[in-house]
């Protein structure tokens, strides 16, 4: 079931009673034809209230005013006495030049600070990263051994002992290694 604000309430209420209204009405309605002629409502609808205004602080404090004056002439005192003086508002403060000038020297200030913090922490990021990519090619630039050997360039001549290695022998030659 939903929660129950008091708008859904107050909607709600506000529903019902057009459903009322229009219930009446037809009753209404169904009297005049019964009875032959116009009949009186069995309720009057009532007029919706309306929201209340809102009045500044010295709206209301005028009414108060008026309102006490009024009260004291019906108890038959004197009224009561005006305020001393009508509060005047304070004048608006405002910034002498030389204040203004160290807000914005204070200003400017921090922020530099804030910027050198920054950079400070950009260049401790950045030898950080240097330091770490030398790191990175120092291991690429001294390969395991065994990588060494695969990756140097083999010359000419060694191609041809290697190739030479590799080719069967004719099996003569190899019958006479195996008699000596």
């Amino acid at each position: 079931m939903p929660r129950l604000t008091p708008e859904i309430i107050a909607v709600a209420v506000e529903g019902y009673e057009s459903q009322k209204a229009h219930i009446d009405q037809k009753i209404a309605e169904l009297r005049a034809r019964l009875d032959g002629g116009p009949a009186a409502p069995a309720a009057a609808p009532e007029a919706p209230t309306r929201k209340r205004r809102k009045f500044s602080a010295a709206a209301r404090r005028r009414m108060k005013e008026a309102q006490q004056r009024r009260w004291a002439k019906i108890r038959g005192e004197s009224e009561p006495p005006a305020p001393a003086k009508a509060e005047t508002p304070k004048p608006k403060r405002r910034i002498s030049k030389a204040g203004l000038a160290r807000i914005i020297a204070a200003t400017k200030e921090r922020w530099a600070r804030v910027r050198a913090a920054k950079a400070q922490q950009e260049k401790a990021a950045r030898k950080a990263a240097r330091k770490k990519a030398a790191g990175k090619k120092a291991a690429v630039k001294a390969p395991p051994a065994r990588a060494a050997k695969r990756r140097a360039p083999v010359k000419k001549a060694a191609i041809r002992k290697a190739a030479v290695k590799a080719t069967p022998a004719p099996a003569h030659a190899v019958t006479e290694a195996t008699a000596q």
